[in-house]
């Protein structure tokens, strides 16, 4: 079968042919429709433990032998994963999807819509708190967005680094203000449109922007950290956290069971309330571009289409 394959550590994807993956007992083989790519498949890809050669692991949607139409996530058995022309993934990783859900959803929900969600629900957002979200432009920011409205949030805030794409989620109103990161002042930035002090934070960064956002929050915040894109190590001042509470939240750790009940509620909020978010389409052959659009970061999900 035709797959994109990584052979050697720190070497970019490349289409070639790859061997079949053979049915075995506890996973169900499925016939991909359409791949997912996200920031953990660049990450994951070179992570130590990872035995070369393998195809991309991603998300995707596709067919099973009796002609189901079904979601998995960035777990298949390795070293299949989304982007070929089949792969093998646990039964329990193997969810239906309704039939009004099209692939390009399906996909954003499952992993990025998952991240957004259950650390914005632990957060107990009160009706009218101010929330704000970091690194606001990227798809799982783009649905935080909208989620802590959802939520009961009275006023949103997105900040990231690029000033052109956090305006045009403002002009969409996906949030009341936002926060081009990176000046000589972050701290001030973020305090200028604040008002009293962030509620709760989303970071999906960490590094200097969450220590920047920590100044920006008033007593009884609360901080949920999801990703580490702009650093891993923070110099943190107790005193920035006083009367505060900073949590780091993995949300991949939980069952396929509870992951595919969030999913579901996920795809039922993304109907009822019009959920959008910026998505770039790609055929498969275009493997190398969309692979080099997610190491640059894009502003958008990235997907492929088997058929093209």
């Amino acid at each position: 079968m035709r797959a994109a394959v990584i052979t050697e550590r720190n070497l970019a994807p490349v289409l070639q042919d790859f061997p079949l993956p053979l049915v075995r007992e506890g996973a169900t083989l499925i016939r991909v429709d359409t791949a997912g790519l996200g920031g953990w498949d660049v990450l994951g890809a070179y992570r130590l433990g990872v035995q070369f050669p393998c195809v991309i692991r991603g998300e995707g949607v596709g067919r099973t032998a009796d002609g189901r139409r079904v979601y998995f996530g960035e777990r298949s058995v390795a070293p299949f994963g989304a982007w070929a022309e089949s792969t093998l993934v646990p039964n329990e990783e193997v969810w239906e999807v309704p039939d009004e859900v099209d692939d390009v959803l399906a996909i954003t929900m499952g992993i990025a819509g998952t991240g957004a969600l259950l650390p914005l629900e632990q957060a107990g957002i009160k009706p009218g708190e101010s929330v704000l979200i970091l690194g606001a432009t990227g798809t799982l920011g783009q649905i935080a967005l909208q989620l802590a409205r959802i939520l009961g949030a009275g006023r949103v805030v997105g900040a990231a680094r690029d000033a052109a794409a956090l305006e045009r989620l403002r002009a969409r109103g996906l949030a009341d203000a936002v926060v081009a990161l990176g000046s000589d002042d972050d701290v001030k930035a973020l305090r200028s449109v604040a008002g009293e002090g962030f509620d709760v934070v989303l970071d999906g960064v960490c590094g200097a922007p969450m220590l920047a956002a920590l100044k920006a929050t008033r007593w009884g915040a609360r901080v949920f950290t999801i990703g580490t894109g702009a650093g891993r190590e923070i110099k943190l001042d107790i005193a920035d956290l006083l009367f505060r509470t900073l949590s780091c939240v993995g949300t991949g750790q939980r069952s396929p069971a509870d992951r595919e009940a969030t999913w579901r509620r996920l795809l039922k909020l993304a109907h009822e309330h019009r959920i959008t978010f910026d998505h770039v389409g790609y055929g498969f052959g275009q493997m190398s571009d969309a692979w080099a659009a997610q190491v640059a970061g894009p502003h958008a999900k990235i997907t492929a289409s088997l058929s093209t």
